[in-house]
């Protein structure tokens, strides 16, 4: 009984911190990059961990995600190619993006 008691604190544990990790990503990363991308799986596009570590230490990795988004294209993935400004962002909502998948670990 106890391992089951157990069992349920740490899968509660783990739904609270996908809950809130999935609450601070930005709303334009739900409304309009959310249906070819995930945070921590790959769906159309690359999740963007996978897109956070590709740039990760590199200086200019947040300006370079941010011009990437905008441009669109392929950026060495396998997955096809992304639209310029995916689904019609704006200039904000591609820096505050690329601000928020720069910090994903």
């Amino acid at each position: 009984m106890k391992y089951i008691i157990a069992s349920l604190a740490v899968a509660a544990g783990l739904m609270v911190a996908g809950t809130a990790l999935a609450t601070d990503m930005p709303a334009e990363g739900k409304k309009k990059c959310g249906a070819c991308h995930a945070i921590d799986k790959k769906v159309v596009g690359p999740a963007w961990k996978d897109v956070a570590a590709k740039y990760a230490g590199k200086a200019d990795g947040e300006a370079t995600i941010a011009a990437n988004i905008t441009k669109g294209g392929s950026f060495g993935w396998k997955f096809g190619s992304m639209p310029p400004k995916g689904m019609g962002a704006t200039d904000a909502e591609i820096k505050s993006l690329a601000h928020f998948i720069v910090g994903l670990k």
